[in-house]
């Protein structure tokens, strides 16, 4: 099986480093890297089986696009986008699964990127039209790690915008926040450090989410407030530590 990646950051440099160390042919596409089976032109695609892109969200449509004059029919594709409904709004002639792996770091570029990342995590796929392929693509994820999760776009970009979107946002409101008061920051350690960490987020990437996903973050907010009300105002201690064990619970074997 030939495989591609198109864009070599964290998420399309460690796809293009594990496949490999499976033993996989991979072929590489990028504007900035250099290397070994990576190379500026779609065409070196055009026989690959799967095609991962792995670009910014707003260059997304873009490529899959231009993929259409390149890929055959029975090509394979899928993209990592955090939101999925966007992807969904026109057919394509070759055979496209959208995707989402929830895996992630502060960091970015291939540089940063390595074959562990998708190990243990979740990768949602949300298949719109037929299922064609999709045992393949399965199968690819799997080797590198991951568990599939099949849902919709329309839930995707709801429950993302709970656990990713909606945190990212909040910990950059938070770090706002602080920083208006110089003691605060003098006085911050590493629990500050750890709610904060998401303010680190690619901007690029920050910026797509927050614009394509407002409404869904906008509710998630407002979900979020709400939460504040029913954590303090019944049995404070009780619920926290309902909280302490569900959490345990959920990450027990991550």
């Amino acid at each position: 099986m030939k495989i591609g990646v198109i864009g070599l950051g964290l998420i399309g440099g460690s796809i293009f480093k594990k496949l490999q160390l499976e033993g996989f042919e991979v072929v590489g596409v990028s504007k900035s890297q250099d290397g070994e089976h990576i190379y500026k032109e779609y065409s070196y695609l055009k026989d690959c089986d799967i095609v991962f892109v792995c670009s910014a969200m707003n260059k997304t449509m873009a490529i899959l696009d231009e993929l259409e004059a390149v890929l055959s029919s029975e090509a394979i594709v899928t993209d990592v986008c955090s939101l999925k409904k966007f992807v969904c709004e026109k057919k394509r002639p070759y055979k496209f699964i959208p995707s989402h792996p929830m895996a992630g770091t502060e960091h970015q570029g291939f540089e940063n990127s390595f074959p562990e990342l998708f190990v243990g995590a979740n990768w949602a796929l949300t298949p719109y039209d037929k299922m064609d392929g999709i045992t393949d693509l399965i199968q690819v994820i799997q080797k590198m790690g991951a568990s599939v999760v099949l849902t919709t776009a329309e839930k995707h970009d709801e429950a993302v915008a709970l656990i990713s979107h909606m945190p990212m946002v909040v910990a950059q409101a938070l770090f706002m926040t602080a920083s208006e008061n110089p003691l605060a920051m003098d006085l911050a350690a590493s629990g500050f450090r750890d709610m904060t960490r998401l303010a680190l987020s690619n901007t690029e990437m920050a910026n797509d989410m927050v614009s394509m996903n407002s409404e869904n973050i906008q509710n998630a907010i407002l979900k979020l407030y709400k939460s504040f009300g029913d954590l303090t105002s019944g049995d404070y201690a009780k619920t926290i530590e309902q909280i302490k064990e569900q959490r345990a619970k959920m990450f027990i074997t991550k």
